[in-house]
């Protein structure tokens, strides 16, 4: 049987998928999520990796798996953990799990928009906290959604799902992405929520950084749903501090899982672990797909979330 390597114990439905399917090799812990020096030597010949968004599978890592690896199924939607120009050198299929976060995932999207907006989180610490209070007109002000303008940035299959929730709030939407829309500058200056769907790529990497949060509305709301290094953490929470923009929702960070520290004193950020698919049923599609993908690629046939085809097609 191909021999693989599962970097994190999945939901039991996928887990009980690769039983008796392969020789499982899957790390428990502890650390949570596998160490670099563990996972480099576990790699060794292995038929097959199911990695996590965390682990970093690179040249390095392809040496250490050696010449038999045949496919790296990633567990998730994002794939900029792999180096897939070094797989497909290699021959070494690369795989993905599309389609089934993304409902899920806007979903998340649109936890923080109301939550910023509102300010629920910061509504929640302020009653844990015990400090008497009483109602008043002027308390805790948030801003109206209704006929505001949503900016995605991204018009991918998650981008498209959060613009479709806009329609219940009677928001006007915006998009910016390669595929057309407006301009980067248009959908910043005339957005009052802005919510972040792109990939990460050399070109996207700080795409929203101090000059960005100057050109945005001082009322306005950035949400970040697809990858930390998009927004320069520092530089929003310098934003967030002079009232450059009024509140911040992420579920991703730039140097997950540190948590750039000069947000984590602001009120006006709410911030999650990277919840973004976290449903049971999400987590359960999303697992079952990986390995599906996994076992098509050890035994010859092609993963339906191929992301490198020119390996098979060339």
């Amino acid at each position: 049987m191909p021999a693989v390597l599962v970097t994190r114990a999945m939901v039991d439905e996928a887990m009980n998928a690769l039983q008796g399917h392969c020789d499982l090799d899957v790390y428990t812990g502890p650390p949570e999520a596998i160490g670099r020096d563990e996972f480099l030597k576990r790699a060794k010949d292995k038929d097959g990796l199911l990695t996590m968004v965390s682990d970093r599978v690179d040249a390095e890592l392809l040496d250490a798996a050696g010449p038999q690896l045949k496919i790296v199924a990633n567990h998730a939607v994002g794939y900029d953990n792999i180096d897939v120009a070094e797989c497909t050198r290699r021959g070494i299929l690369v795989a993905n799990t599309p389609d089934v976060l993304t409902e899920a995932t806007a979903d998340l999207a649109w936890s923080l928009i109301l939550a910023c907006v509102r300010r629920v989180a910061e509504g929640d610490r302020f009653l844990r906290t015990g400090t008497p209070w009483i109602w008043g007109p002027k308390m805790m002000l948030g801003h109206d959604l209704y006929g505001r303008t949503l900016g995605i940035v991204g018009h991918g299959r998650i981008g498209q799902a959060t613009a479709r929730r806009a329609t219940g709030f009677g928001m006007r939407v915006i998009h910016n992405s390669r595929s057309g829309g407006v301009s980067f500058d248009t959908l910043i200056a005339e957005s009052d929520v802005v919510s972040i769907h792109a990939p990460l790529t050399p070109e996207t990497r700080h795409l929203f950084n101090a000059n960005v949060f100057r050109q945005m509305k001082p009322t306005a709301v950035l949400v970040n749903t697809a990858r930390g290094p998009l927004v320069d953490e520092a530089a929003l929470a310098s934003a967030l501090r002079a009232g450059e923009i009024f509140a911040a929702g992420l579920d991703v960070f730039e140097r997950e899982p540190e948590v750039e520290k000069s947000l984590l004193d602001l009120d006006n950020v709410t911030l999650l672990p990277h919840l973004g698919s976290a449903t049971a049923e999400t987590r359960a599609a999303m697992g079952l797909f990986a390995v599906e993908n996994l076992l098509n690629g050890v035994t010859g046939k092609r993963p339906r979330g191929l992301v490198n085809p020119e390996v098979i097609d060339s």
